[in-house]
């Protein structure tokens, strides 16, 4: 697969708490350079980030309900729309995994789909499921319901909990959502080599922070 068509998998990322405007900034330019699909930054940064790319190519993406999922469907609603206004065209979503756990699937279900009639017409929804918390058997379940709840996309982790994306988590996720929806790897993609293998496993999306040692052939430090 050639350099640019890695780069245009890629949602450029900058999620840690002590994100400086400064490093937003230069986020902005290296997806540029390098052509990629997408900027993800917290919300606080959407704004800024559409300002620096609303000349380009390069889409802003931003996490709603971020890291924990935990915050309520409403909020997570109000979340959404209020980075669409300022800019934002994807959002990833983290959904109330306690509830999964519980067997909730009513709640996780209403979760999901605040954020995508929020997003309707809007912006692109993408599911994060937190598979370093699941058992295969949620996996499955938290995939289905995020389906059932008109989500584009669904996605391995955040990059705050205990583990990353896995070769084996995007195939049992690719197997469960089918050719329609969207699989985002994202957690401990660090190197070309396990984007690649992500992709093959059945991811169409890559986030991380890693994207220029990912298409330059390096390796990068960092956790997401």
């Amino acid at each position: 697969m050639s350099n640019l068509n890695v780069a245009r998998m890629i949602d450029h990322t900058a999620l840690k708490a002590e994100t400086t405007k400064k490093e937003i900034l230069t986020l902005c330019e290296e997806a540029k350079k390098y052509n990629f699909f997408s900027v993800c930054v917290n919300p606080t940064w959407v704004y800024t980030a559409f300002e620096q790319l609303k000349d380009s190519d390069v889409a802003v993406c931003t996490v709603i309900g971020f890291p924990l999922g935990a915050n309520t469907p409403e909020v997570k609603a109000f979340e959404t729309k209020n980075a669409i206004e300022n800019g934002a065209t994807e959002v990833d979503m983290v959904i109330n995994i306690g509830a999964l756990k519980d067997g909730n699937y009513e709640l996780v279900e209403q979760d999901v789909r605040a954020v995508v009639e929020a997003a309707k017409g809007k912006a692109l929804t993408k599911a994060i499921i937190e598979t370093a918390l699941l058992t295969d058997e949620e996996k499955v379940k938290a995939c289905e319901i995020a389906v059932k709840a008109g989500i584009d996309f669904v996605k391995t982790s955040t990059g705050f909990s205990t583990g990353g994306a896995t070769a084996e988590d995007i195939k049992l996720m690719r197997e469960t959502v089918g050719p329609n929806i969207g699989v985002k790897a994202s957690g401990a993609v660090r190197d070309r080599e396990t984007a690649l293998a992500m992709i093959e496993a059945g991811a169409t999306r890559i986030g991380a922070s890693a994207g220029i040692a990912i298409v330059e052939g390096g390796t990068s430090t960092s956790d997401y």
